[in-house]
């Protein structure tokens, strides 16, 4: 394992024309200490995790001191905020160091998260605070732990400066990590502006540097919009089985590569509520949970009509044909990832067309009665083939018994059907549902605990969301579902 200075930086993308990025050195942190780290995402850069508490390391990340190879960059995009088009955004409080080269061949972009001022900050101050910083940092690994594409979180550093959002609240900053932090943005902001010829050039990049299978192909940037068409429907599907909700699905915060990025007003659903908006700042529930597949496509569209001058450069008929033709393949590729997903959820071995009303009767069952939804089909596993459907204990989380008993009887007879065995089944559910996800009110604990200086819960919940799938019986409480304090939690665009 290395140390951070034995690492090979590079940065491709700062040597893509100048008006794609603006290079920015860093504003140091003020006070700045190692707070936490991810073992895991050291490991994918090769990096001993001991070695970022070196001096040398926390000058580097927090923004003091660069290495050789670095070449600090905000990017430039714009992006369609709740549905409205923005000409101009950017990396107001990020700054991508560089990329790490990896013995493996990975490349692995390294990225402050509050770094400070560029000229993309508009009216912003460059800074992240501590809640906000800590939120995606526990977020960003926990979702790698459910096997959810997303950016990683290297680690986080605390400070004692002082960053005014609703309050006084202490400065903070997060080391991201990524393959590339390109997005649909990215590509709007050059269609918009009619600037085709760097268009052309941020979508070669794009090929060579992430899809470099692409560039054979006789039409590469319908290539790519498929490509990024059937990652997003992939990632869309997996966010509606984990019950996650982003909060912010922005353009500019849609992952060219389909992971989860830029994680603000998230949050995992308790009490299953298809309607569930966890951004208070969303008034109308545009991003509401039930929207993200839909909101998912809407985005897709934004990203296929910059793409257009590129699919055809002769035909303008043909170009938007070409895209509505990807775009087609969004809702069958959505929809075969999400029915697989649940059928794995409900521990079903074989497909049957019936199966997606089956789970829809259930959810339907869950919202009517508020039924937790990380526990509910955690603890379904455990049904036996053998009972009477009034004899499972899971009933009683439901008001209206009878038919959840109905439902059970039907649940039963699609099991037995393809010779199902209790044990077997619970384990392989086991291995998709999780015992713990990050719950607002868990994060809210570690914050308050890290405000104080104590980061020992943040840790905690690092760990634990590592191995979500893994019963941990001295920390069965943070299975829990939120106490009365914390159903009341709202997060906003500065959470």
């Amino acid at each position: 394992m290395k140390r951070l200075a034995d690492l090979t930086f590079d940065n491709s993308f700062s040597r893509l024309p100048a008006g794609m990025h603006a290079r920015v050195r860093p504003t140091p942190l003020q006070g700045a200490h190692l707070a936490s780290l991810s073992p895991a995402a050291a490991a994918l850069l090769e990096l001993s995790p001991d070695s970022l508490r070196e001096q040398e390391a926390v000058a580097a990340l927090s923004g003091s001191q660069l290495l050789p190879g670095m070449d600090p960059i905000a990017m430039c995009y714009a992006g369609h905020q709740f549905g409205h088009y923005v000409p101009q955004l950017g990396d107001g409080r990020a700054l991508v160091l560089g990329e790490v080269l990896t013995a493996g061949g990975a490349r692995w972009e390294l990225q402050l998260k509050g770094g400070g001022l560029t000229p993309f900050s508009r009216d912003g101050d460059g800074r992240a605070v501590l809640r906000s910083t800590i939120r995606e940092y526990l977020c960003s690994e926990a979702m790698h732990g459910l096997g959810i594409p997303t950016t990683r979180a290297l680690c986080l550093f605390g400070s004692d400066e002082e960053v005014y959002r609703e309050r006084i609240e202490r400065g903070a900053l997060l080391v991201r990590m990524a393959p590339s932090h390109v997005r649909f943005g990215s590509f709007e902001v050059f269609y918009h502006r009619q600037q085709y010829r760097e268009l052309q050039q941020l979508a070669d990049y794009v090929i060579d540097h992430d899809f470099p299978d692409l560039r054979d192909c006789e039409r590469p940037y319908l290539a790519l919009l498929r490509e990024v068409v059937g990652r997003t429907a992939r990632l869309m599907a997996q966010w509606q089985l984990a019950g996650f909700a982003h909060g912010v699905m922005n353009t500019d915060n849609m992952s060219i590569l389909g992971l989860t990025l830029d994680y603000g007003p998230f949050g995992f659903i308790d009490a299953y509520d298809p309607g569930f908006v966890c951004n208070h700042s969303d008034h109308r529930g545009r991003y509401a949970f039930d929207q993200q597949p839909s909101v998912g496509l809407w985005n897709l569209t934004c990203l296929a009509q910059a793409l257009l001058p590129l699919l055809d450069a002769d035909d303008a008929d043909a170009s938007v044909e070409q895209a509505r033709d990807a775009l087609a393949d969004y809702e069958p590729a959505f929809a075969a990832s999400y029915v697989s997903g649940m059928r794995a959820k409900l521990g079903l071995r074989e497909a049957h067309p019936d199966d997606p009303a089956l789970a829809a009767s259930l959810l339907d069952l869950m919202a009517v009665s508020g039924v937790d939804y990380t526990n509910l089909f955690r603890d379904l596993a455990a049904l036996c083939l053998d009972e009477a459907a009034s004899a499972t204990p899971l009933r009683d989380r439901f008001i209206d018994r009878p038919a959840f008993d109905a439902w059970a009887d039907d649940y039963r007879a699609r099991l037995r059907a393809e010779g199902s065995g209790d044990a077997t089944r619970a384990a392989v559910m086991r291995s998709v549902n999780p015992r713990y996800v990050l719950r607002n009110y868990l994060a809210q604990q570690a914050i308050e605990r890290a405000e104080q200086g104590d980061y020992s819960e943040v840790d905690c919940l690092l760990d634990l969301l590592s191995r979500p799938f893994e019963e941990q019986p001295e920390r069965q409480g943070y299975a829990a579902e939120p106490p009365d304090w914390g159903r009341r939690l709202e997060v906003s665009c500065s959470s």
